[in-house]
């Protein structure tokens, strides 16, 4: 679960705003690296482009998964944007359910709202908007 702490820290960038700087980095990266690469250097290449522009994020963040008030596990997520917006990159043919079935799961695990699934495997970039 993401704190209190972290999430302020990032919540001076609304929603919406937030929204598209993050999808104008992935654009971004997609126009300069296109598809090919596997998922970390997506990934890297997202996290230099969020810098450059002043974005707060944290790279391959863990967070405790838990049941019935009780952890059970770990997962780290490729990106946390503002404390507040999850990013799940891919670099697949296509988005899959699955893919947006994790990302409903890190939200619930993390505490989070919004998340993005980002898929770099295509001609054109994939993007599917997760809400919880």
């Amino acid at each position: 679960m993401v704190d209190d702490e972290s999430r302020r820290s990032g919540s001076a960038i609304g929603f919406e705003a937030l929204r598209g700087r993050v999808i104008g980095c992935a654009i971004a990266v997609h126009t300069a690296l296109g598809p090919g690469f596997r998922e970390p250097v997506h990934r890297r290449a997202l996290a230099l482009e969020l810098d450059h522009i002043g974005v707060p994020f944290a790279s391959e963040l863990g967070i405790t998964v838990s049941y019935r008030a009780r952890p059970v596990g770990t997962h780290c997520l490729d990106l946390l944007v503002a404390s507040s917006v999850v990013l799940e990159l891919k670099a697949v043919p296509a988005i899959e359910r699955l893919h947006v079935a994790q990302v409903l799961a890190y939200l619930r695990a993390s505490g989070c709202r919004l998340g993005f699934v980002l898929n770099f495997g295509a001609a054109t970039l994939g993007i599917r908007r997760v809400v919880l």
